[in-house]
């Protein structure tokens, strides 16, 4: 059974994105004086990631002026929605980062807001996922995870920065299942973040990650992991030396996008001033230096478009989860 989670969505953001041109010299005045970014998980995962490398980028190209960083995690990321959405008039120079989990999370009630209760910005670029291995791990790949799990599956543990049931618990589901392994039986270790997760995988309380690519990329160049299988339905640039899990027989591709979120009742002329800022961005010099960097995909979806996707996403990932049993 092939699992594309999200592929008529990510379609419909591609059909809508933003055509990068050649980089343009960095902007004469800020667009933006200041960004607060709001991360709703801890330091080294994907939002910690994305966030930090759009405001490197934003402020480098002189499109905003200076930006903050705040890593508030709790709840699933529920903790910074209900933040933002609390103290929404005091936070209108306030930008959250986030992805597939505010859908998922939503769905499956691990709070109880949604993104239709926070000011849509933009979505900005996707991510794959990927299976990783420490470095001098008997498992050299996808098979070879397979087959231990199968051997062992109360031995064989799968970490993620993410609740069970989240995302990261949810491609390695699609993975196994592809496979022809029992998801369910499958043991899932959550973290919170990235840096937590991998810091798990190298002491030895699991066995493998699933984790987004990009954040993967860099302990995988220093020797550290081994990148098993990434979600791609082709090898990334950022990284050729890792396998796709299609050429290994496992039909699993999904690219999990990651973008912006503004307080409720954000002004008109702030909201546009942010949304022209990411605009301009994708053809700046310092973008596709942290683009490239991440091995990230562009996808600009602003407002409406922004809208139609996650709800695309949303009943396609419903769809998904029922069939596999986490709804």
């Amino acid at each position: 059974m092939a699992f594309n989670l999200t592929r008529r969505a990510f379609s419909a953001a591609m059909a809508a994105a933003l055509v990068v041109g050649a980089p343009v010299a960095a902007a004469a005045e800020p667009i933006v004086d200041s960004i607060h970014f709001l991360i709703p998980g801890g330091a080294g995962g994907g939002w910690d990631g994305t966030a930090r490398g759009t405001g490197e980028a934003l402020t480098k190209a002189g499109l905003v002026g200076t930006a903050s960083y705040e890593n508030m995690s709790g709840g699933g990321g529920g903790k910074a929605i209900g933040y933002l959405i609390e103290n929404a008039e005091s936070n209108h120079g306030t930008l959250m980062v986030n992805s597939t989990p505010i859908v998922i999370r939503s769905l499956t009630g691990v709070f109880p807001q949604s993104f239709r209760d926070l000011t849509l910005v933009a979505g900005t670029i996707g991510d794959y996922a990927a299976l990783v291995v420490p470095a001098n791990s008997d498992i050299k790949d996808l098979k070879g995870l397979i087959d231990a799990f199968n051997a062992d599956p109360a031995g064989t543990a799968v970490g993620g920065g993410s609740v069970p049931g989240g995302m990261d618990h949810l491609v390695a589901a699609m993975v196994f299942q592809a496979a022809g392994a029992d998801p369910v039986a499958m043991k899932y270790v959550p973290y919170d973040g990235g840096g937590k997760t991998m810091a798990g995988l190298l002491s030895g309380e699991v066995q493998a990650v699933s984790t987004g690519f990009s954040e993967a990329v860099e302990l995988a160049k220093a020797g550290e992991v081994r990148i098993i299988g990434v979600t791609s339905s082709e090898r990334v640039e950022a990284y050729a030396d890792a396998p796709t899990m299609v050429e290994q027989g496992n039909d699993t591709t999904f690219v999990n996008w990651r973008g912006f979120f503004a307080a409720p009742g954000l002004p008109e002329e702030k909201l546009m001033a942010y949304r022209n800022a990411i605009a301009r961005m994708y053809s700046t010099e310092a973008w596709e230096e942290v683009r490239a960097r991440n091995g990230w995909v562009n996808i600009h979806t602003p407002g409406d478009d922004f809208q139609m996707f996650l709800e695309i996403q949303e009943r396609e990932i419903g769809d998904l989860m029922k069939k596999l049993g986490f709804l």
